[in-house]
This record gives C-alpha cells, structure tokens and sequence, in this order.
C-alpha cells in the first residue's frame, strides 16, 4: 500500500462529518438491475464500463469526441507506409500491471519502446547520457531513490508531506545537483512532468522515480502494436451499443435518480455517476446540486501540463540507432524515434516541448518548425531538412476539454488538492490520470481510477 493511498483513508478519517458522510451515501449497493452513467470515454471511462460489463450492470458512457480513447490518440502519419505515431500518451510502463494486463487479455502485442539517450548540450553532442552527467551525481541520485525505496509507508508518508511543500529542483539543488548535472535534470524531468521541475512537487517526482523496478527505463518501456488506442477499439468492440459519441454533457442533476442533460436535448438517466472527464472539463459541467466549495477550489488550483508534440517525417532514419531518442538544451527540447519497430526506409522523430517553450512552438508555421528541428540537432546531424518530407503538430495546451496533456500537481498540491478532487458527490464518483494514487499521468492511471471507480459502485 502506497503512503499516498494510506494518506487518503487518514483523511477520511480526521475530516470528520462531511467528508465521511459524503462518502457513505456515494458507496451504498447498487442491485445489477440499475444503470450507471459514464462521462468519458478515455481510457478511464473505458475501464469503468468494462468492469461494469464483466459484472452485468448496466450502463451507458457519454463521450463528446467523435470516437472513443480520449486523450490516448494514436495517428498514422503516412498511409502508404502505414506509420503510426503517438500524438497522446504514448507510454506503457514495465511496472504497469493493469495496462499490461489488458493488453494480453485482449491479444494486443506490446513492443519494446525502450531508448538510449543521446545528449545534445552547449552545442556539443554526447553518444549517451553517461559521457556528461558527472559520476558523483550519479551516485547520489541513485542513494536518494535507493534510501526512500526502503522506507516503510508512515516513514514515506512523513517525508513526503515535507517534500510536498517544495519543488523539485529545490530538492535537488539542497542534496548537492548543481551545474551539468542540474540542467540535465531539468531538461530531462521535465518532459516527464510536462513544465519546468521549479513547479513540480518534491514528493510527487520522488515518489514517481521511486516506483520504478530495476527493470523499467522510467516506464518508457512498450508500446501497443498497431498505436495504444487499439486498446481502446477492443473496450468499443465489447459494448459499443452502450457507448453515445459526439454528445457533450451540458448539466449533471443529482436527486434520487441521476439525470445528465446533453446538448441536442438529450437526457441521460441512472441510479449513480463516474465521471471521468479532466478537471477543466468537470467544471464547465452545471452540476446541480453543485460541486462541493473544497472541490471547485482544488478543480481551480489544479494545472494540466503545456505539451507539444512536432511529429516529422524524413526519407531515411538517418539516426541510424532503432532506440534512438535525444535530450538538447535546444528549441526542439527531447526528440525521439516514434517509428520504432515499425518497418519503413522512412521514420518519424518527435519533437517534445513542454511548458512556455511548447507554446512557442506550437504557434509557429510549418517552416520555422522544419528550420528549428535543424538548428537543434545540427550538432548531431547536419542537414536533416533535405530528408523532411512531412510534419504534424498537436498542442495539448489548445485542447478545449483538458487545456493540457495530464494533470501536474505543483509544490504544496498533493496532500490538498488529491483528496478533494477524489472525492465522490452525492451519487458521482470521479475517475482520470489526475486521480491515480500510484501512476498519475500515464495510461495505468487512468485504467486503475476507472477500475476502482466501478468497484465502488
């Protein structure tokens, strides 16, 4: 049991009145002849209305897109050459029992998606990461991730609500990162988290690293043959009658039954409500009675992370290197092969941008993106534009329904926001990445909150 999900049961316990109460009428028994409303059908309403379906209980999910998988979108690039890039979450991690899991229930091959990094700094090129990160910092590093690995959960607990209350590149700077060693982290925990590690939680990054097993490169591991939104087509293919697509959930009204009403006239109507939409999305709801005043503020304080995805594809993978990804100081920020395994003479390198640096990017044309991509690796690769034949851009920081690509919980935000926004309304029960105790921002967030969020029903 992890610290965060014994926190949440102490805060059960210790809020006293409301909070309990609020918790015992959202997970009263519902017989099987009673129907459930889903809103989402990402890979957390998904979740849901399969363990909803395995248990022969009715249900329904209203998704406003036009098809299922939310922000898991996977895009073919090139028809003729059959490529598919990840344009959404894009990673499926050693230690992610459930994504996993599914995958082989469902037959879905997964292929190693594993990297080896190759560094572009001051405008010098390094083959990989050990030839720059200086070897005192490694062994520190690897103590500080050892040293928390071995604490028993109150221990974790305690320190983590320390290391909450400030960011990560603080913590790092307080236990001797400094100089190379700083920037590198910088550039590199940033593409994990989605916006500089000055706004991220100590506790949250920590305790992500140290989830990891021995055998993960940070749960960059796999991806679904064929792109991760199969998984999501194989959901659909069990119960797409139950599914209602290009339909937005206008207001949510909650009195002895559930009535959700949907633009177009539509009225959905059930005993109980998982709703499985990002919080920017939640609150565009008219929920009635409305929202709890501690779970409109956390739905306020919370921020989604500004990713930009530049997919481009050139005539040849002149990378050479299959595992091919690299982290710069430059423009283009993190590139990485997003064609691996896929066979082609052709190949697509994503670039990655986060924070104000993905805003920048996604705003320029086609032609200042193609002139950036050579300008950051030309340390590496003179002349790459001559091979560009095509590129796509998807900002998540645009997208209406999230304003970002997952939720990014800031220092002091954890221990806060977490159990306010997880916690259930009325008849309503919320599901998302953003509510994952132990995997937040991946696919298995998402699937493991939607799991949890149909077992309490």
């Amino acid at each position: 049991m992890s610290s965060r999900r014994r926190f949440l049961k102490e805060a059960a316990l210790l809020a006293g009145g409301t909070f309990i109460a609020s918790s015992s009428v959202g997970n009263f028994f519902i017989p099987k002849k009673k129907k459930v409303i889903i809103i989402g059908a990402g890979f957390a309403g998904l979740s849901a209305g399969y363990e909803l379906y395995k248990r022969n209980i009715d249900f329904e999910i209203i998704e406003c897109r036009k098809e299922v998988g939310g922000r898991v979108f996977s895009h073919t690039i090139d028809e003729k050459e059959k490529l598919i890039i990840e344009l959404g979450a894009e990673w499926v991690g050693e230690d992610h029992t459930l994504l996993r899991s599914l995958c082989n229930q469902f037959n879905l091959p997964l292929d190693n998606n594993q990297f080896k990094t190759q560094v572009i700094y001051k405008n010098n090129y390094y083959q990989s990461l050990d030839e720059i990160i200086t070897p005192q910092w490694s062994e520190t590093y690897d103590k500080l991730i050892s040293g928390y690995q071995k604490l028993n959960e109150a221990q974790k607990d305690t320190l983590g609500k320390k290391l909450d209350k400030i960011d990560w590149w603080r913590y790092l700077v307080n236990n001797g990162c400094k100089g190379v060693d700083l920037d590198l982290r910088e550039l590199i925990d940033s593409t994990d988290f989605g916006e500089s590690i000055r706004n991220v939680s100590a506790y949250s990054a920590l305790d992500e690293y140290a989830k990891s097993s021995k055998n993960s490169m940070n749960e960059m591991d796999y991806k679904i043959r064929g792109g991760n939104q199969q998984l999501a087509f194989k959901f659909k293919s069990l119960f797409s009658d139950k599914i209602k697509l290009n339909t937005r959930v206008k207001k949510v009204v909650q009195g002895n039954k559930v009535h959700v009403h949907c633009e177009g006239g539509y009225i959905a109507q059930g005993d109980k409500l998982i709703c499985t939409a990002p919080t920017f999305a939640v609150k565009k709801i008219d929920w009635q009675p409305a929202l709890p005043s501690s779970m409109a503020y956390a739905i306020d304080a919370l921020q989604y992370a500004r990713i930009n995805k530049n997919a481009f594809e050139f005539n040849s993978r002149f990378w050479k290197d299959e595992s091919f990804d690299m982290i710069t100081d430059t423009s283009g920020h993190y590139f990485y092969h997003a064609t691996k395994n896929q066979k082609s003479e052709k190949g697509v390198l994503i670039s990655y941008t986060i924070g104000d640096k993905a805003a920048v990017v996604a705003n320029q044309t086609e032609k200042w993106r193609a002139e950036m991509v050579q300008q950051s690796l030309q340390a590496a690769f003179p002349n790459v534009n001559s091979m560009l034949e095509n590129q796509v851009n998807y900002y998540w920081g645009n997208n209406e329904l999230s304003m970002g690509a997952y939720a990014m919980y800031g220092k002091g935000q954890w221990f806060d926001l977490f159990p306010k926004l997880n916690a259930p309304h009325i008849h309503t029960h919320f599901a998302g990445e953003h509510l994952s105790e132990n995997w937040q921002g991946f696919m298995e967030g998402a699937l493991e909150t939607g799991k949890q969020a149909a077992h309490k029903i």
